[in-house]
């Protein structure tokens, strides 16, 4: 199998200086990528910026990225070679609707920064890239977290959303260990607190499942 998956925060520039982000390691996505080299699948992991220790897993074909319009882009790109999407990253929802040339100077006690929407991936996977294999998508949550998944995987056209409490000091950003829920249309699943690798291994498995139990329908219904 091909498995696409993406990581990390966007950067979106302010001017040449400054830009907006999130609190995003990238080691969630790039456990996920480890794995699923390491079960000799073609892993393509396009990342936004990442801190220099977070090494670069071996056998993959990586991209590297900055801002959500760069990463739409290159997912554009290369999805359609996928069997399997997992959409781990953190993309900024928002950007500046103007980048300043220069660097802006310190001028008053407040400063306004007009944004605009960033296009959508997850949601242009089915629609726009017309993506017909697995689609992972991942939910960020602080309240009503399966609630918000459910809705995300049903409107996003996902067949998996892995959902998390990012409220919690103890898993998701910048903590070695997470604790997750995979939300399906009809039930749950959760995942024990485990190190971002276990969790990958249970995420990975569930995804290329899903994947072989759809290429083998689609084989059924054409015979």
């Amino acid at each position: 199998m091909t498995i696409l998956i993406t990581a990390g925060p966007t950067r979106e520039a302010i001017d040449p200086v400054r830009y907006l982000t999130n609190r995003s390691s990238g080691k969630m996505g790039y456990a996920l990528a480890d794995v699923a080299a390491g079960k000799g699948q073609r892993v393509i992991l396009i990342s936004g910026p990442t801190d220099a220790s977070l090494e670069i897993p071996d056998g993959v074909d990586f991209i590297p990225v900055e801002s959500a319009a760069d990463m739409y882009t290159t997912v554009e790109r290369w999805i359609g070679k996928a069997d399997v999407a997992i959409f781990a990253a953190a993309v900024a929802d928002y950007r500046p609707i103007e980048v300043a040339e220069q660097k802006i100077k310190k001028k008053g006690e407040e400063m306004t920064l007009k944004l605009v929407k960033n296009p959508d991936i997850l949601g242009s996977a089915r629609d726009v890239f017309s993506y017909e294999g697995t689609l992972v998508g991942f939910a960020a949550e602080t309240e009503n977290v399966v609630e918000n998944a459910r809705g995300k995987l049903i409107k996003k056209g996902c067949d998996m959303v892995v959902a998390n409490d990012v409220s919690r000091k103890d898993i998701g950003f910048d903590a070695n260990e997470n604790e997750v829920i995979l939300v399906f249309r009809d039930n749950e699943e959760p995942v024990a607190k485990a190190d971002k690798h276990r969790i990958a291994h249970s995420v990975v498995e569930v995804a290329m499942g899903m994947e072989k139990d759809r290429q083998n329908s689609v084989a059924i219904d054409e015979q």
